[in-house]
């Protein structure tokens, strides 16, 4: 069973924001005690002997408010999310990065939660087939939790607009974000993403980008949802041209 645990970044109701992205981490079920070992491992050092109470969100420790990032240098709260997404770089070769990015005004009047979401179990579905698998997805608790759970089963049912659902098994599914080591690391997958594209920072999309899922060079991890972008230069467009 391949788990896609996703966490979205950017607000779909802030209109100051241009982006809203959903992504993470698809891994095999037996792969996941190592991205929670890894991260253990950084918590461990920064508050020893209290890991557990250490949760990672990109967000937080970018901005370094609360503790225990209020302590550390603006250089060494960089340091701990590209630390979070090294783990992500050099996990093992199955591990796969997936991530929707959505111009909002592009998509007016549809959510871009939603827009994100049915972008995201496309791309997961197709994964799927390709390794003959089934998936499940598990998000970070969610206020859109209850429209997500019902747009899994119409996908199931009828499809998305490109093609019917046949390997995502059930959910999604919705946990706390603290109890899942992988749901943090999700978190940072998408704030990376999110930097990108809102704030033109490649800074950390740069130190994992090379685990979208791809193949045969065309990169279908990532999916950049916008109007008017023939051009575009982001590595999604640049694989598919």
């Amino acid at each position: 069973m391949y788990l896609l645990y996703l966490d979205d970044s950017g607000s779909a109701e802030n209109p100051k924001e241009q982006y809203l992205v959903l992504g993470g981490i698809c891994v095999y079920e037996r792969q996941v005690s190592y991205f929670t070992q890894e991260l253990d491992k950084i918590a461990e050092r920064l508050v020893p002997g209290h890991a557990d109470s250490v949760e990672f969100h990109a967000s937080e420790i970018f901005s370094g408010r609360i503790d225990p990032w209020k302590s550390l240098s603006k250089d060494q709260r960089r340091d701990v999310i590209k630390e979070v997404l090294a783990v992500v770089a050099n996990s093992y070769d199955s591990a796969r990065a997936f991530a929707s990015v959505v111009h909002k005004a592009s998509f007016t009047p549809r959510h871009a939660m939603e827009v994100a979401f049915e972008d995201i179990c496309s791309r997961f579905d197709r994964f799927l087939r390709r390794v003959d698998g089934k998936g499940l997805i598990i998000l970070d608790e969610s206020t859109h939790a209850t429209r997500l759970v019902e747009l899994s089963h119409q996908f199931r049912r009828l499809g998305t607009q490109w093609d019917v659902i046949r390997n995502i098994v059930d959910g999604p599914m919705f946990v706390t974000s603290r109890a899942f080591r992988c749901v943090q690391v999700a978190d940072h997958i998408a704030y990376s993403v999110y930097r990108r594209f809102e704030a033109k920072d490649a800074t950390y999309f740069d130190v994992f980008a090379k685990r979208f899922d791809t193949d045969r060079k065309i990169i279908h991890g990532i999916g950049h949802l916008e109007k008017g972008i023939e051009d575009c230069m982001c590595i999604g467009c640049l694989s598919r041209r």
